[in-house]
């Protein structure tokens, strides 16, 4: 039976609130809580994951770097890309991590294949690529069996930053975007067909809701 998943446009946010924001919906939420999906950009930052090493870093200047708790190495995200939350109880969801994993990426996928973009996964490096080139990243976390941080899906931005990086602690990976393989440049035409695809993949039903962060208690620890 398909459940009801709340689907935030939350437009630019900037990342550390939306991680505490997201840390404390996890922290907070109960075996009724409705799952929910945050779809956004971010200001310009790199991320650093719980296995992440600074030696990948190679050239920050004025981007910030932030260490955080999820898995994977290091990446960039910024205007243009496209960054989901899906903050869903796997329990209640029927799935493990790792086909939690591979609906994601199936959803990006999927997606691409609208616009006739042919990508692929590649093993033991999570994330969706198009001639080995990486389009979309994904770093999670798992707590009290609820997920929360996503993935960022590259589309119109500014790819420089990358070249600051080992993008996911490969050395010399290539990273592309939608625009570049022929795909739309309206971010908006984008999330919608990924929203679509990721509710297939997991048989949700998509509600709205209110396009803002919900309210942080008075004390939260990251």
């Amino acid at each position: 039976m398909s459940q009801p998943l709340k689907i935030r446009r939350l437009g630019r946010q900037p990342y550390e609130a939306t991680w505490k924001a997201m840390s404390a919906f996890t922290d907070q939420r109960g075996p009724d809580t409705t799952d929910e999906l945050w779809v956004l950009e971010h200001d310009p930052v790199f991320t650093l994951g719980q296995a992440g090493k600074m030696e990948h870093v190679l050239a920050p200047g004025d981007i910030p770097v932030v260490p955080v708790d999820r898995g994977g190495q290091v990446t960039y995200h910024g205007p243009g890309q496209i960054v989901a939350y899906p903050l869903i109880d796997l329990r209640r969801a029927g799935v493990g991590v790792r086909e939690m994993v591979c609906k994601i990426e199936q959803a990006i996928i999927d997606t691409l294949e609208r616009w006739n973009i042919g990508a692929a996964r590649l093993e033991g490096a999570p994330g969706v690529y198009v001639a080995g080139a990486k389009v979309a990243a994904l770093g999670l976390r798992v707590r009290r069996g609820c997920s929360f941080h996503g993935l960022a899906f590259n589309v119109n931005m500014d790819l420089a930053p990358f070249h600051r990086i080992n993008p996911c602690g490969y050395k010399g990976l290539q990273v592309t975007q939608v625009l570049d393989l022929g795909g739309p440049s309206r971010l908006a035409e984008v999330e919608d067909a990924l929203v679509e695809e990721f509710c297939r993949q997991f048989d949700f039903t998509a509600e709205s809701a209110a396009p803002v962060l919900p309210e942080l208690p008075a004390r939260v620890a990251v």
